[in-house]
């Protein structure tokens, strides 16, 4: 009797939180799902969504959400390995005990503390396609090294690519990834080092073959972390590139305009829909191979 009570109030307390979750959520989700395989018809009789699972046939077969799946793939990579480089890269400096250790980690943690909509306004302004006269930013400093060079193709076209897109979504999340690299340094004991070195291994032997391979789950977690967010990015976008940017479109972004400016509901589900299933592929091995390992 003491047990169903304990578990009949600890219940009452996680209820609420479980009717939020269940109606704000997963409701919602539901929702979005069941709206994406809508039949529409305009006034004037047009077909504007067949309906079912012709709708998912119809946005994948669309050369502009094809533009903005490969838009996403350039950002993804970019993004995953720049943060992923730069965050072990500065894990590997700090771990060293090096002088003044806690500055460091907070310069580089302190992007993290912006807003993805306050980061983008100040890295479009840095990378501004404007040249001549009206150059600001990057360029205007290109210009005072002579380097016009570095103005060309997509820079001074005024359209932003994806690779230079991902650039300050790396300066934001870099620290983010340091930190998970540094927390794993930082779990392995000193025996296994200082054995390490009395066997004759040199610092490199040391961190390939003793601290990158312990390393494994921490990369695992800092990937699907950055990677999921990536594919899902929308704040830093809309910032730097605009609402109306065809060529810095991602499925996000396209689902803005379907909604908001398209004024379509079903065609913003269906993208929705399938933007969710491809994070939950990203992510949702990931959860069951956790799950298996805590329970070993």
């Amino acid at each position: 009797m003491t047990g169903l009570r304990r578990w009949g109030a600890g219940l009452v307390f996680l209820l609420p939180s479980i009717l939020l979750v269940g109606i704000f959520v997963y409701g919602f989700i539901g929702k979005n799902i069941l709206t994406s395989f809508d039949q529409v018809v305009t006034k004037s009789g047009k077909v504007r969504a067949p309906g079912g699972l012709e709708n998912y046939a119809t946005l994948i077969g669309d050369p502009r959400y094809q533009h903005a799946l490969w838009n996403l793939l350039v950002l993804t990579v970019v993004f995953v390995v720049g943060t992923m480089f730069f965050g072990l890269l500065w894990a590997v400096l700090l771990e060293r005990s090096v002088k003044g250790e806690g500055v460091f980690r907070s310069i580089f943690l302190f992007p993290m503390a912006v807003s993805f909509v306050a980061a983008g306004v100040v890295w479009r302004w840095l990378l501004s396609p404007a040249t001549g006269e009206g150059a600001v930013g990057l360029n205007q400093l290109f210009q005072y090294m002579g380097m016009p060079w570095l103005q060309s193709s997509w820079w001074s076209a005024g359209q932003f690519n994806m690779a230079a897109m991902a650039i300050p979504a790396i300066w934001q999340l870099s620290g983010y990834v340091m930190a998970l690299f540094l927390s794993g340094f930082r779990g392995i004991s000193l025996d296994q080092r200082e054995a390490a070195r009395v066997d004759g291994a040199t610092e490199w032997k040391l961190y390939r073959h003793v601290l990158f391979p312990q390393l494994s789950p921490v990369a695992l977690s800092a990937l699907i972390i950055v990677g999921h967010m990536s594919m899902k990015m929308f704040d830093l976008i809309y910032s730097i590139a605009g609402p109306n940017s065809y060529t810095a479109e991602v499925p996000a972004t396209l689902m803005w305009a379907q909604m908001f400016q398209l004024s379509d509901t079903t065609g913003a589900a269906v993208n929705a829909t399938l933007l969710l299933v491809i994070v939950a592929v990203v992510v949702v091995p990931y959860l069951v191979y956790t799950n298996r390992s805590e329970k070993r």
